[in-house]
């Protein structure tokens, strides 16, 4: 008998050289037979405008496993934006998804009956940059490294309780921080 997964919940932070070169993904992993199949079905069937939800694939026609549903932090208002977003970030995250399973972050024999919902963020100050200065190898490469280490994350429960109770104290929220200083 495998392992059931009930739902697995992470966050990630990988940034670069640029102000548009971050994701921080959250995302919820489970069994499509448990809650997050339910919700995953939902989500999908329920779109909104400007946070269009979509499945990550690594072209048009060639969707991922397992399933996973991108969801957009932030209002999408400009179809530049969305080309970016439904382009180098989404294929960014079908690749990472894919890297998962081959790392055996995510169980090959499980990828066709878990799905993963992944709140996507992709930076509007993008839109600053002329198409020409965006450096969408770097994107790409951001976004891939953000999915396979939230991924791992999840399925590891990283952080434990334990980690988290021990550096509680060590620990510091930089936009807190940013505010305590008064520069927010």
């Amino acid at each position: 008998m495998s392992k059931k997964y009930l739902m697995c919940t992470a966050e990630a932070l990988v940034e670069g050289d640029k102000d548009y070169l971050c994701a921080e993904p959250e995302i919820v992993i489970g069994d499509l037979e448990g809650p997050v199949g339910t919700a995953l079905a939902t989500l999908l069937g329920d779109q909104v405008q400007g946070h269009t939800r979509v499945f990550a694939l690594l072209n048009s026609d060639v969707q991922v496993k397992p399933a996973t549903l991108m969801v957009s932090k932030v209002t999408v208002k400009d179809s530049r934006y969305t080309n970016i977003l439904m382009g180098t970030v989404q294929a960014a995250i079908a690749n990472g998804v894919l890297d998962a399973v081959r790392a055996g972050d995510i169980p090959k024999k499980k990828a066709d009956s878990m799905g993963i919902i992944y709140s996507v963020w992709l930076d509007p100050v993008i839109l600053k940059y002329p198409a020409s200065e965006i450096d969408h190898t770097a994107l790409f490469q951001i976004h891939r490294a953000a999915t396979a280490k939230v991924i791992k994350k999840a399925m590891e429960g990283e952080p434990t309780i334990d980690w988290l109770l021990e550096n509680q104290d060590k620990v510091e929220h930089y936009f807190h921080q940013q505010g305590l200083e008064g520069k927010l």
